[in-house]
This record gives structure tokens, sequence and C-alpha cells, in this order.
């Protein structure tokens, strides 16, 4: 990580070396300047990361190096430093925007106190700047990864429902990214303003999940010792997002089709209606019209939250983008872990794209994440990668001897299973969790090798 780069301003030579070397050995690298004209024409917005300057210099005053400092860059906080500090200059500074104010005599650590203080606070502020910029550009439509026709046909559909204020029902298989395009939705709508707030309708018992949407008073029942403000309100002016919405038990299905009418509810144990303004958008991985004709689901809800279906394709249906995804992830964890894996072998990505990923994208995200996490070479080799997904041997290869590829997958694999299980103490919950599989392909790996406890304990 880069040195933070201060700019130093004071006339008196003595001190200016004094906290040169001061603020040196903390780490900081520290420009200082004895005259402010040369300091303030050589300053450049992005080079210093915090200006130091004292008040009284000739030429020009401290004040005046605030004001044409702030006025290259607004953003760079600024100490003042000052042998007669009163009430009108600290108020002045503080006006044209220095972040602190620091009175002589002072001790070194109490100025190194400040700087930190005043460096910690520029970082927060850009982070929370570069969050901004992030949130609204993280769900525009360039930002969703992939170039198929069926992808960009969904896009299309979204880019001409966001502005408008329709219900939407999401469909599509687990790990589509149905979420994604709800926000997608949200995020390029007119209520990007408000909050986008998300609910998975089969995580929550009935009874939790009614008090979540719709809140309740003091009193209610046993346990609500407060009132409580539901999602429902929670996502006023903005949207609100039921995931896996054919959960949905019955007695709330009635009061989310009153309120979809009414645009009201009333809390539980409330005598008042709360009217709230909610755009909801829906999602589920089953067919509701097989739960209406069941009887699980009212058929009136269903209308209501169907306006408008978008259906995602599964990613088996979406062959062109799975390199493209892959390579995203890929790049995605480099950066998060620091490594510099290059992308997916010729073999590995030929058995990628032909496979079926019945977990969809986020199954190949943890794949590509398990995969990273094993492999130490440039890339991600199919043995690494068959790691973490059920390849079909049977299927001839264009790339390579069959013979030699199936015997090499064997022997890595073998070798791999008995060194896990060996790790794992032969647990095999212990060994699925270490290496990111789960327990039935282990077990068959097992059977498959004829791999046997005296093999590995």
């Amino acid at each position: 990580m880069a040195k933070p780069r201060i700019l130093l301003i004071d006339d008196e030579e003595g001190l200016c070396r004094m906290l040169e070397a001061v603020l040196g050995d903390e780490g900081y690298e520290v420009r200082a300047y004895n005259r402010p004209v040369p300091a303030v024409e050589d300053f450049v917005a992005g080079r210093y990361d915090l200006v130091i300057t004292d008040i009284k210099m000739p030429e020009m005053s401290g004040i005046e190096v605030l004001q044409r400092i702030k006025e290259k860059d607004p953003s760079i906080p600024v100490i003042v430093i000052t042998a007669h500090a009163t009430v009108d200059m600290s108020i002045s500074a503080m006006r044209k925007g220095a972040y602190d104010m620091v009175t002589k005599p002072f001790e070194p650590d109490e100025l190194i106190f400040r700087v930190k203080n005043a460096l910690r606070f520029n970082l927060l502020a850009t982070e929370n700047q570069s969050l901004r910029e992030e949130l609204e550009g993280r769900f525009r439509f360039d930002r969703i990864i992939g170039t198929s026709e069926k992808l960009r046909a969904v896009l299309d559909k979204v880019e001409k429902l966001a502005v408008r204020d329709t219900s939407i029902l999401i469909t599509g298989e687990s790990g589509t990214g149905k979420e994604l395009i709800a926000q997608a939705v949200h995020y390029n709508s007119p209520r990007k303003e408000g909050r986008f707030v998300a609910i998975n309708c089969g995580a929550l018992p009935e009874s939790v999940l009614e008090s979540e949407l719709f809140g309740y008073k003091k009193g209610a029942f046993t346990g609500a010792t407060e009132d409580k403000e539901g999602l429902l309100k929670a996502a006023d002016g903005g949207t609100l997002f039921l995931d896996e919405v054919g959960n949905l038990p019955m007695n709330v299905q009635k009061t989310l089709l009153r309120f979809l009418q009414e645009q009201e509810f009333r809390r539980i144990g409330d005598t008042h209606t709360t009217k709230v303004d909610v755009r909801i958008l829906s999602a589920t991985n089953s067919d509701l019209r097989d739960a209406v004709k069941a009887g699980t689901f009212r058929e009136d809800l269903y209308y209501r939250l169907n306006v408008v279906n978008i259906h995602l394709p599964p990613l088996r249906e979406r062959k062109p983008d799975i390199a493209l995804l892959a390579d995203h992830f890929i790049r995605e964890q480099n950066e998060r872990f620091g490594t510099r894996v290059k992308g997916l072998s010729p073999e590995a990505l030929d058995v990628a794209s032909d496979f079926s990923w019945p977990g969809n994208i986020r199954q190949l995200r943890n794949a590509i994440e398990g995969a990273l996490a094993m492999e130490s070479g440039d890339y991600i080799t199919l043995p690494t990668l068959a790691q973490f997904i059920e390849i079909d041997e049977t299927q001839p290869r264009e790339r390579g001897s069959d013979a030699d590829y199936s015997s090499a997958l064997s022997q890595f694999e073998t070798g791999y299973l008995k060194e896990l299980l060996r790790k794992a103490q032969g647990n095999v919950e212990e060994a699925a969790r270490l290496a990111g599989m789960n327990m039935a392909t282990i077990y068959r790996k097992l059977k498959k090798y004829n791999i046997r406890k005296e093999d590995y304990l």
C-alpha cells in the first residue's frame, strides 16, 4: 500500500525539519516547503493526501493557502497550525474548509493524532463516494454479464419495465440471478432514491414472516415488548422484493393482496391502517400456476403479482455467457485475494462451456471460487475444476487423448480424495466442507474409485 503523502508548509525552517522527521518516522511521505507561494503553485490535485500549513507566513497567509488549495482540490483535508488561535480565526479557517486547527506549542504526538484522524476521515469520505458511485452504476444493464440473445431479450424487457410502476414476477431456476434483475429494475426506476428491501419468503416461519412484512404493535403477542416497523414500511418510497414468493402462507397472502389493492395494511395488533407507497417485485423458481391449481396459492394474488413476467433462462441456455462469467468471477477473486490466475485452461473452458450447471450462475461462481483456492498455477486446470463439478467422462473431448485424460483425472482425484480424508480424519462431512463440495459428490467418487477407509486412515 502506498504511503500517505503530506504537503507541509511552514516558514520556520527548524519546525519544518522537525515535523518532516516526525511524520517521516510514522511512515508518511512528506514534502516540505518554507515558502507558501511555490508550495501552492506546485500543488496538484491528487498528488497529496493531506496538507499542513502554518497561518502566519510572509508572502501569503495560511488562510489564503487554504483557500487556494481547496480551489484546486476541494476534498483534500487541511490542518492549520497557529501560534495565536482566536475564535474569529478558527471560524474563518473552518469556513474556508480547514479540517482541523493545532495551536503552538504542541507535542509531536498531538499532531500525529490529528494527522491520523484527518487521513482516516478522508479515506472514509473517499470510500463513501466510491460506494455511492458503485451503487449508482452497479445495476446498470452493462454491469450484468453476458451477450447471449436470451439475456439481451431479458434486459430489453427490464429497461422497458423499470420506468413503469408495474408489479413484476421474475421466474427462473435457482441461481439464475433473479434478485440481481430485481435490483436492476429498482435502480433504473424513478424509485432508485428509495430503499430496495428484500426478503426470502421461504426462509422464515409463518409467524415471523408476517411480523417481518407488516410489523406489530407493542403487546400484540408474547414477546412484543415494543413497536416494530415492518419491511413494507421500511420500503416506503422504494421497492419490496419478495423472493420465493410461492412459499407465502395463505393468511399472509390474504393480507398482501389487500395491501396491493389498497396500498395500506394493518400491523399485527394495531387498530389503525398504515398507508405506504411501495412497488412490489417478486420471484419464484416454481410454477405458481401449479400452486394455484393445487389451492396453495391464491389466484387473485397471482394475477396481482404477475402483471408482467420476466423469465430468466438457465445458464445451460446461455452457453456464450459462460466464458464471460467465469472470467468475471476469476477477476473478482483475484482482486479480493491478490492472486493472478489468468483464466481457465482450454480443456477446463471446454468442459465448463459444455456443463449443464444445474445450480446456474451461483454454482459457477462457487466452482470458480473453490478452484481458485486450490489452483497454484497460472490457469485453472481441468483436474482442479473437476473437484467442484460432476464431469460426464463418457463424453468425447476434442482436445488431447481421452485415455490419457481419464487416467490422469482418475489418478488426481484418487490421490486428492485420500489426502482430503486424511486431513478430515475420515469425516466425510468435514472433508466436504474443506473442499467446498457436497457430501453426495464425495460418496459417489469414493464408490467410483473404490476408495476404502483403510486407504486413507
